[in-house]
């Protein structure tokens, strides 16, 4: 699993601690995020198994469920959201590049989340057509915000070659 407390200490963010602290501290947050994929399993299975009943009895209420799990889900992620993050803008601190660069991939990765649900729940719901035209808006916009990452990198080419 993702080991964001390994991540930090590998690029120095956190000050170490004596030694046997950190060997405890390091496992109960491996075993906090083996918790929590159990948790996030359990909530799509009980969603799962309330969409195929619901789809034998009321099958216009399966979208619902389908949206309030992955609603539930994306609400038990956040805060594993908030620390990659939060490790993001130390790492843009530390290096000085500045934060419009981590601003821009934060907004693409939200931009990719946000459009990966809804094309999700439009192909639960049985419409394919309408999840590829969300899928195409949200490649669109990805590209249009990721311009000035491009020609950043593009003007960073051309002043390296003679």
């Amino acid at each position: 699993g993702l080991d964001l407390v390994f991540f930090q200490k590998r690029l120095n963010l956190v000050r170490p601690k004596k030694e046997k602290k950190k060997k405890e501290k390091k496992k109960i947050r491996r075993v906090k995020f083996k918790l929590d994929i159990v948790k996030i399993i359990g909530v799509g299975l009980i969603g799962l198994i309330l969409i195929i009943i619901l789809k034998q009895y009321k099958p216009e209420f399966a979208v619902y469920v389908s949206i309030i799990a992955g609603i539930i889900i994306l609400i038990m992620l956040m805060d594993k959201l908030a620390a990659i993050v939060n490790l993001l803008t130390n790492l843009t601190n530390k290096t000085g590049t500045g934060s419009s660069f981590l601003k821009i991939l934060l907004k693409i990765t939200g931009i990719a989340i946000l459009t990966e649900f809804a094309v999700s729940i439009c192909k639960d719901s049985g419409e394919t057509a309408i999840a590829s035209k969300i899928d195409l808006g949200g490649k669109i916009i990805i590209i249009s915000v990721s311009i000035p990452i491009v020609t950043a990198l593009l003007e960073l080419i051309i002043n390296i070659l003679p």
